[in-house]
């Protein structure tokens, strides 16, 4: 199975979002995708909670966690999301970037488009590494 990493800084907003679409759009005998950031904040932006929530994804329960060699080990792919120079680097990693805005403090239409963003975003790599779910 191919694990992704999806990772920022604080871990709060745009790679939880996207791991939680991976998960509910991949086949998960295929794949599946956690989160973490090199800083990792107290917890999920309430804003983040507010517009998944919309969506039907509940991020209440999701934590920050600190993207560690650890949790590195065994991935196939980091996903960083346009956190520039902060952004983790992990060696013999295949790595992509996303250039999406940081959703902390956004107005709730700006952060429901960084939303629809990492999902068409997300979709279209399940596409392209084939793990995407089958629908029934």
């Amino acid at each position: 199975m191919n694990t992704v990493i999806f990772a920022c800084v604080h871990n709060a907003g745009r790679s939880q979002m996207a791991a939680a679409f991976f998960n509910q759009l991949a086949d998960p005998t295929k794949a599946k995708a956690v989160s973490a950031g090199t800083e990792p904040g107290t917890r999920v932006h309430p804003e983040v909670l507010e517009v998944m929530r919309e969506v039907g994804i509940d991020l209440s329960n999701a934590q920050p966690q600190k993207l560690t060699q650890e949790l590195a080990e065994g991935a196939s792919l980091l996903v960083t999301m346009g956190c520039g120079e902060n952004c983790p680097y992990v060696p013999g990693l295949r790595r992509d970037d996303w250039p999406l805005s940081d959703p902390k403090g956004r107005p709730l239409d700006e952060v429901r488009k960084t939303r629809d963003e990492v999902r068409s975003r997300v979709q279209a790599l399940l596409q392209t590494e084939g793990a995407q779910r089958l629908e029934s």
